[in-house]
């Protein structure tokens, strides 16, 4: 079959996709659209890439960074969520794609897919961790307070700091605790009190409201200043059903404003009475000392050694001379028993010496000229020199003859 060329206009490709993109941008310059999240990508770039699909169905979504930074969950794939945004074509690609304005999880608010991300990445990293919590001084004197100037959480916690004790000092850092800038703002209270040496714990805290009112004590970079305060933080946030992801990341949680307050400035009536009643204990258990060992007391002092101390001290003296006298007695017994053994050891030395047989007519000869002791005449013979050592000399001789017995 031949196709004539009719005299109608004839499009280039870009004049055709500059019209469908035109007719698309024209028709829906806003839209929402609702499918399950597929192929999502958070590019380096900032951007975020994503499909959305239904069971027939797909379109291609880009969530710029300018926008993307104003999202409050990360999408997943599998989730359905429900997009508002332009329609626009890519006329390189020659497809058409959703540029998203604002993103919402269906079933569910953002807030709490948000809150619930958050959490998991957080604890992930044992942000929540107890063996992080710092403890809370017994009596701290200086609390630092993070929260709205003119809320009724500051009015709370002063009015209980004059009840328990006027003497600790409470000094506030206004702080935003809702909307654009309160969580920036509630950080830089923590960091200005974390550079006072003064400051011996922090309470930061408002009243109750939505989840939206409580989001800044939510975001990340405050749960994260929290975790790295090197003072002790108080959280008394809301009301008692109401937990923030900065709640589990304090020190200590209350459940209010006011309990935060109960929990850290103590009650120095409490304390004075404590110290009334330990002093009465003690005195008390003096008393009972003092009357449990009384007749112990009496009964030495009825003693002998107490009621005639010098009756005492005579029979002590006596019976030191006693001892000294046996001592002394004993020494000289000693001494002439040692004595005698020396004398006899001394005698039994000297008939052993050899200078004792030379006594008795006695002499040593010696062969020379080297000086061997001759003990048998097969040690010499005739023509040797040997020399005899007497007892007061030594003289020298010439063998001639030897005799055997």
């Amino acid at each position: 079959m031949v196709v004539q060329q009719s005299e109608e206009k004839i499009y280039t490709v870009t004049a055709l996709t500059r019209l469908i993109k035109y007719a698309l941008e024209e028709s829906f310059p806003e839209i929402w659209v609702e499918g399950e999240v597929s192929n999502y990508i958070h590019h380096s770039s900032g951007h975020r890439y994503l499909v959305l699909k239904d069971e027939n169905a797909v379109i291609k979504l880009t969530i710029w960074r300018s926008l993307g930074q104003y999202l409050r969950f990360e999408p997943e794939n599998g989730m359905k969520v429900r997009a508002f945004g332009s329609v626009t074509v890519y006329e390189k690609g020659g497809n058409y794609q959703l540029n998203v304005r604002k993103l919402l999880p269906v079933g569910v608010g953002e807030l709490e897919v948000a809150f619930r991300q958050l959490y998991k990445k957080l604890a992930g990293e044992g942000l929540f961790e107890e063996s992080l919590k710092q403890p809370l001084p017994e009596y701290p004197m200086t609390i630092g307070i993070v929260t709205s100037p003119t809320g009724a959480a500051v009015r709370d916690i002063i009015n209980i700091a004059r009840r328990r004790n006027d003497s600790v000092k409470l000094i506030l850092y206004p702080a935003l605790v809702q909307g654009e800038g309160a969580a920036e703002s509630i950080i830089a209270g923590i960091n200005y009190f974390n550079s006072r040496d003064d400051i011996d714990v922090i309470i930061i805290g408002r009243g109750g409201g939505s989840l939206e009112d409580l989001w800044a004590f939510n975001e990340e970079p405050l749960v994260r200043a929290v975790v790295a305060s090197k003072k002790p933080i108080v959280s008394g946030v809301g009301h008692e059903i109401d937990t923030t992801l900065a709640d589990l990341a304090a020190d200590l949680r209350a459940p209010t404003p006011s309990a935060a307050a109960e929990l850290v400035i103590w009650d120095k009536r409490t304390l004075i009475q404590d110290l009334t009643d330990y002093l009465s204990q003690m005195s008390y258990s003096l008393e009972m000392f003092i009357k449990r060992h009384r007749t112990t007391l009496v009964q030495y002092m009825n003693r002998p050694v107490y009621q005639r101390p010098e009756n005492s001290v005579r029979e002590r003296e006596q019976t030191l001379d006693n001892l000294m006298r046996h001592f002394e007695n004993a020494g000289k017994n000693l001494l002439e028993k040692k004595k005698n053994i020396l004398s006899l050891s001394l005698s039994r030395l000297e008939s052993l010496s050899p200078l004792a047989i030379l006594k008795r007519g006695y002499a040593v000869l010696m062969k020379l000229p080297g000086g061997e002791t001759v003990k048998s005449v097969e040690a010499i013979t005739g023509g040797d020199m040997v020399e005899a050592v007497l007892q007061d000399g030594s003289v020298t001789a010439l063998i001639k003859e030897i005799k055997r017995a």
